[in-house]
């Protein structure tokens, strides 16, 4: 990723299955992922968070009449002007927190039968990345996303 993007929007869900909530701030643990989310987990050494490219959204919406607001995409962080898929195996900041790409966050079935028909191919290969959380710190919706 050349230069830098920002945070545009951040969602939790407090446990498998339930709806995201955006807020406006989160805070991330090294190793375990973002407190609060149902991914969370401190007796973890891979604790992970999810980020998807506004673009990406509004492409969808656009190509294949899907909208994805408010979080029903399932990932934790809207980024703008980011390029997501350049940083698999790259080291990122995020806010206060430093990330490391691990890979491209492929959809699922899961997410398709909690959106609509055609979600799932409409994301292939864009669908956004999971990253690792290496140093802990806050992520604030306008926060910037940059290389290291």
């Amino acid at each position: 990723m050349d230069g830098t993007g920002d945070v545009e929007a951040i969602h939790v869900a407090p446990e498998s299955g339930a709806a995201t909530e955006r807020t406006e701030r989160v805070e991330t643990v090294a190793g375990a992922g973002l407190r609060g989310d149902r991914h969370f987990d401190p007796d973890s050494a891979d604790g992970d968070v999810t980020l998807i490219e506004a673009e990406t959204l509004a492409a969808v919406e656009s190509e294949a009449g899907i909208a994805l607001d408010d979080g029903a995409h399932r990932r934790n962080v809207t980024t703008r002007d980011a390029a997501l898929n350049h940083l698999v195996g790259e080291r990122f900041r995020v806010g206060d927190a430093v990330c490391e790409g691990v890979e491209l966050c492929e959809p699922c079935s899961h997410l398709e039968s909690l959106t609509e028909d055609g979600a799932l191919a409409a994301l292939v290969h864009r669908g956004g990345l999971r990253a690792v959380v290496v140093e802990s710190g806050e992520i604030r919706t306008g926060d910037l996303v940059e290389s290291l």
